[in-house]
């Protein structure tokens, strides 16, 4: 049997591969990164009688005998709930103690947002959480390696017009180069989204998509025109919630990258992917907010993301899809949606509420696992405790690391990153997270009742 498989699914629109066979070519030449956009502190209303959880839209079964890994979850405190790859009903769960790596988003919590989620569905930035871990570095923490000194991917031109509003040739444009994918360990299985992102065979997707076969099981890639290919992981981050993935390079249509640092609340948005199994889908809407602090990730490490917030639907399975502008350009990778009232055998499906990583990010963390197979995130080296609605208070310094070198202690409550305020240890993860390491940033803090403010060099972990 060849590399490529034909599993009964027509082949796609051939005048529209040669038209862009062009485009596989596309360097992956980097520029220096853009600037975090900085969150606003805008709070939004809540809804009181609603309950939610925050779930991946990752998987539904693929094909017969695939099971399918869905989720479910209240209001709770803690961070992530059991829950089985492929079990084919919504997982139980119970909430456990949250353990994080420093940062947090300097928006305020907005109270329906205190979501923590189970199985591989994360909470959403505040819940009750306690002894907030910020990694402990080897050294002394501010050294940064040759990792972290690689630039992002460049921004691409856009393929459609700037005034363009037909959202019919967005999809026309996107919809060659994004890919479902397919993930097997021994007998159960599900399925994800991604997209093509070089003319060499590189996919990009989701960490939670493909953490379930990262170590011992296949990986396979659904192109456009139905052509099914073997995949390997060139790598993955956890804490951005990001995989690398390698396939055939032929015949292939790269995406347009973007930058989201310029997206605007309210700016059109249109989303692809394959939820419920159901390839080449394709969603519009709005960008409904910026900078919305979440956390994401799958059964291991939560990833903690300055997310953009989206009304497009999105739904289990679009994950590690591509949310794209008017103009053609990936702005963001789908990670996670919330749900509402979604309780043991519920449904969980879109209600208008989904998330997505920055492009700006993901070109970034996407170059660091191509030219070196791993990424690096940013920490400052020190233990946080927080609750809902209660301020960030550092309950250990770790010995050597950027926050002991910069003068903070234990005790120290940590109201703001870079004169953007943190309203707990989330916000203060998200913020440091949408930094790089070896930048240095002020951190006001308040100690005996003073305010003080200290200069952190951002060291960096692995992960």
């Amino acid at each position: 049997m060849t590399d490529d498989e034909r599993p009964g699914v027509p082949s796609g629109d051939e005048s529209r591969r040669a038209a862009t066979d062009a485009e596989q070519q596309r360097s992956t030449e980097a520029v220096p990164a853009p600037a975090p956009a900085r969150p606003s502190s805008a709070p939004v209303a809540a809804e009181p009688e609603a309950t939610a959880s925050l779930f991946h839209p990752r998987a539904t079964p693929p094909y017969p005998g695939y099971g399918s890994p869905e989720w479910s979850g209240q209001y709770g405190t803690g961070q992530y709930g059991s829950g089985q790859y492929g079990s084919g009903q919504y997982g139980t769960g119970q909430y456990g103690t949250g353990q994080g790596v420093s940062g947090g988003g300097p928006r305020r919590p907005v109270p329906w947002l205190a979501i923590c989620a189970v199985a591989t569905v994360v909470g959403l930035v505040a819940g009750t959480l306690a002894a907030l871990s910020v990694v402990a570095l080897d050294s002394d923490g501010s050294q940064t390696s040759d990792i972290s000194r690689v630039d992002p991917i460049r921004e691409d031109a856009a393929p459609l017009p700037s005034g363009n509003v037909n959202v019919a040739k967005v999809a026309n444009t996107l919809l060659p180069s994004v890919v479902q994918i397919q993930v097997r360990n021994g007998g159960q299985g599900s399925t994800g989204s991604g997209f093509v992102l070089d003319g060499r065979g590189r996919v990009i997707t989701n960490n939670h998509v493909i953490e379930a076969a990262a170590d011992d099981g296949s990986i396979a890639v659904v192109l456009a025109d139905g052509t099914r290919r073997p995949a390997e992981l060139l790598g993955r981050s956890a804490a951005y919630d990001l995989a690398v993935l390698t396939i055939r390079p032929r015949d292939l249509t790269p995406a347009r990258l973007g930058a989201s640092r310029a997206l605007q609340v309210g700016q059109p948005v249109v989303a692809f992917g394959s939820p419920l199994g159901l390839t080449s889908t394709v969603t519009s809407g709005i960008v409904s907010a910026v900078d919305r602090p979440v956390t994401a990730g799958g059964s291991g490490d939560a990833s903690f993301i300055n997310a953009i917030q989206t009304d497009a639907a999105i739904n289990p399975g679009n994950s590690g899809g591509p949310l794209v502008d008017l103009q053609g350009r990936v702005v963001g990778v789908n990670s996670a949606i919330a749900t509402v009232g979604a309780g043991l055998g519920g449904a969980a499906g879109n209600i208008g509420v989904g998330f997505a990583i920055p492009i700006d990010q993901v070109r970034l963390t996407a170059e660091q696992i191509i030219q070196t197979g791993e990424a690096v995130y940013p920490v400052i080296g020190a233990k946080v405790t927080s609750t809902e609605g209660q301020p960030a208070e550092i309950s250990f310094v770790t010995p050597g690391s950027p926050a002991e070198e910069a003068g903070l202690q234990q005790g120290d409550i940590l109201r703001s990153v870079d004169g953007d305020p943190v309203a707990d240890g989330i916000e203060l993860i998200v913020t440091i997270r949408s930094r790089v390491p070896g930048e240095t940033v002020a951190i006001e803090y308040v100690r005996d009742g003073d305010r003080l403010t200290a200069q952190v060099t951002l060291g960096e972990q692995e992960g």
